[in-house]
Parts: structure tokens; sequence; C-alpha cells
């Protein structure tokens, strides 16, 4: 064996260095796609508590770092055009006619007295690593967009032959040191055989927004936000 080696030593000493370069290559991307993991930002939309309606829209941060949520925005299509709401802060009015509506995003029933009762908070500010916030139901949102958007409602389905098709909601956040804001968004479409109007996510997961692109449309869209009259509300209707 030793003589088989030092007749071909030279050879011996190629596959050797051969074998440790593929050895720190393979280091050297288990390096990389740790730290681009740990640099990525994961952000998930999903429904907790129930899978109807009245589900609670759930935002989780599963980055490695915390993340500022600066605008979370809906967006209600309908047969009539699209309805986008900012609901960062939250804003909501309930009277008596809303019935079994009056509820607040964590399930606590509101008083149900004559008089409307406003609840107003802000969703703005850092989501630590592994943390949550639901900013309310799914239900509440489409009754929010829908008033905004001047739909008349019979709980949650629209009059006037109105045809509500999907519900999106997407966040724009600011990650780490990152000067750019990154984004998530999630797709919830409308299912009209459903008893009360039923939603179901379109997609599996969350689409994250953290390409070159995409990154900058988020940077135009704060823009368009900022700029407009009404800091809550932007309609595109036919």
């Amino acid at each position: 064996m030793l003589d088989w080696v030092t007749q071909h030593g030279d050879d011996v000493s190629v596959l050797t260095d051969i074998g440790t370069l593929i050895v720190w290559v393979v280091y050297a991307q288990l390096l990389y796609f740790s730290f681009r993991r740990q640099r990525r930002p994961r952000l998930l939309i999903n429904r907790g508590r129930k899978k109807d309606i009245d589900a609670l829209c759930i935002i989780s941060n599963m980055s490695a770092e915390p993340v500022f949520i600066q605008h979370i925005i809906a967006e209600l299509e309908t047969s009539q055009g699209v309805v986008r709401v900012d609901v960062t802060d939250r804003t909501e009015s309930y009277s008596d006619g809303d019935g079994d509506e009056n509820r607040e995003g964590d399930g606590s029933t509101l008083a149900t007295d004559s008089s409307p009762i406003v609840r107003d908070g802000s969703h703005q500010g850092p989501l630590g690593s592994g943390n949550f916030v639901h900013i309310d139901s799914f239900g509440a949102l489409t009754r929010r967009l829908a008033h905004d958007g001047g739909f008349e409602m019979e709980g949650y389905r629209p009059l006037n032959d109105v045809v509500f098709r999907s519900l999106t909601i997407r966040i724009i956040c600011i990650y780490g040191s990152e000067d750019l804001p990154i984004g998530a968004e999630r797709r919830f479409e409308f299912i009209d055989q459903q008893p009360g109007c039923g939603l179901v996510p379109a997609t599996w997961d969350t689409k994250r927004l953290s390409s070159s692109w995409q990154r900058r449309r988020l940077c135009r869209e704060i823009r368009q936000w900022n700029r407009a009259d009404n800091l809550s509300t932007l309609s595109n209707r036919d």
C-alpha cells in the first residue's frame, strides 16, 4: 500500500486537493445559505381561531430580526372595481344594527346601545422575531372596505348585484437596517356557496415582496398613500 502511494504520489496529491476544494465549496455554501436565511425576511398572513370569514387575520414575523410595520393595506376586489384601504390605524363604528358583527378582532363583544362606539388603535410599530399580531377579523375588514367603497351590505353580502371576488392583505414594513421597504401579501377568495359568505386563501403560502423591483414598487405605493387626500382609502371603481 505504501509502495503504491509512493508510486502514485502526484495523483494522490491532486485527488486530495480536489477533495479539499469540494469540502470547502460545500462548507462555504452552507455558510452562505445560513447567512441568507438569517437576513431573509419572512412574514406570514394566516387565518386564526376560525376558518370562515369570521377568522382573525394574523400577521406573524418569522424573520431572524424584528420588522417595523409601516402600512397594512387591504384590497377588496369587486365586480365594480377595487377598493383599497390602509387598515394600519383601526377606526371602526358599531351600532345596534350590526347584530352579531358587534365584535372586535379579539372576539370580545361590544356594547349594543343605539349610540355608535368608536375604537381607535394602530398596528404600526415593531414586531419582534417570532411574534404575531391580529389586525381584525376578515369579516370586519370586509365590512370596513365595503363601507369606504360605498357598497350597501346585508351581513357580509353586498346588495344591488355587486359581487365580492377577493380580499388581499398586503404588509409594507422595514426590515433591519435595509433602506428599501419589504412586504408580503396574501389573497383570499370569497365563496358564495358557504353560509354567511365564506373566505378561503387563494394560495397555500404568503407571497414575499423582497426583490428589487418589488421593493421599488412598495416605495411608490408609500408615496401614493402619503400624497392621497384621504390617507385611509384609495378607490378604483368603474
